[in-house]
């Protein structure tokens, strides 16, 4: 059915979804079905999340703040005259604060084609660890959901499209540590943002955060690139990745594992023996008590850099102080009623006096 001018992007997102048949392309009758993937990225507010997939699509435009869960998408024609591929790409704003609308773009029809880029700010090394964390257990938990929901649908599609459980991501039998990893349920990318202000910080501080970074993609078999939107040549090898993702192309040979230069680990090139122990400088590793080997990561890292205060994660968690949502008619209108409230709460509270006086 043609699309009129009147559909939103909303509805032509929706749509899209909905009319998706495969993953990948197939042949349907003689003719070439379009492959059709979702990336949906996620990760550290104000991270660099936008700037990155525009990079990555080649848009020369300004980014702008994204306003909780936005859709675009990408197409790339496999060769002359032939069909393109469509990539459905979701980004989430706000940082764990909105990580309940998860559940959009990863849902029964998308989840076979699904991939996850997570982008962690370097240069707020103290937040890195809790925004990994927070985002990759709200991602983790809707797809384990949809999975369930696609096999108890009872449909034909929903058992042959998704005959795969997210749980257990084949990995081939010679993929390092095999038995000793647990891979994320679907591939997933991780992106260090920022590299240009990283690069400045204390070298051993660097060797932390590098070190802790591969061992956390090696456990969940997931690819790790620094990179820096001031950097042509890191943006090169950024896109290649997502490239990878999105229209299933090669992401290239590289790989960097030296702390002294952006990391470049595609999955599976890495193992625990070449990432060694936790760098616990002046730390007793013997002394801290891990219930597995990612919780002693973490205490490790914690103890260099200490997780940022609960009043300064709960002052980001409000919206309606947030100057990327200000609107002067909203807000004056907002601060009318605050004031109607107070003084609503203190007749109220006079009231109640009077009756207990009268009693």
């Amino acid at each position: 059915m043609p699309k009129t001018s009147t559909d939103t992007l909303w509805e032509l997102a929706v749509a899209e979804l909905q009319s998706r048949e495969s993953g990948g392309a197939e042949e349907d009758g003689g003719e070439t079905v379009v492959s059709e993937r979702t990336v949906f990225m996620i990760g550290s507010k104000a991270g660099g999340k936008t700037s990155i997939l525009l990079r990555c699509l080649d848009r020369d435009e300004a980014p702008k703040p994204t306003l909780a869960l936005e859709y675009t998408f990408g197409r790339r024609a496999r060769g002359h005259n032939a069909p393109k591929d469509i990539a459905h790409l979701w980004e989430l704003g706000g940082g764990t604060f909105l990580s309940d609308l998860v559940q959009i773009p990863i849902n029964p029809l998308a989840i076979r084609s699904l991939s996850v880029i997570l982008v962690l700010d370097l240069s707020k090394p103290n937040a890195l660890w809790s925004t990994m964390e927070r985002m990759l257990q709200a991602a983790q938990t809707q797809v384990e959901k949809a999975y369930s929901q696609a096999q108890q649908a009872g449909k034909p599609q929903a058992r042959t499209k998704t005959s795969f459980h997210p749980a257990m991501r084949n990995l081939p039998k010679d993929y390092p540590d095999r038995e000793l990893i647990t891979p994320f349920p679907v591939p997933l990318l991780i992106i260090g943002s920022k590299y240009d202000m990283f690069q400045e910080m204390d070298p051993e501080k660097k060797k932390v955060v590098s070190k802790t970074l591969r061992f956390v993609a090696h456990y969940y078999a997931a690819s790790l690139i620094f990179t820096s939107i001031k950097s042509e040549n890191m943006m090169s090898k950024t896109r290649s990745f997502f490239s990878h993702l999105a229209f299933g192309l090669d992401r290239g040979k590289s790989v960097s594992f030296d702390s002294a230069k952006p990391l470049i680990i595609p999955a599976g090139s890495d193992s625990l023996s070449q990432i060694g122990s936790p760098p616990a400088t002046n730390v007793d590793i013997g002394s801290l008590h891990a219930r597995n080997p990612m919780d002693l990561w973490k205490k490790v890292y914690e103890i260099v850099f200490p997780t940022e205060s609960s009043s300064e994660r709960k002052e980001l968690m409000e919206p309606a102080k947030d100057p990327q949502y200000n609107e002067p008619h909203v807000d004056a209108m907002r601060s009318q009623k605050d004031q109607e409230l107070e003084q609503y709460k203190k007749n109220a509270a006079k009231s109640w006096k009077g009756l207990e006086l009268e009693a």
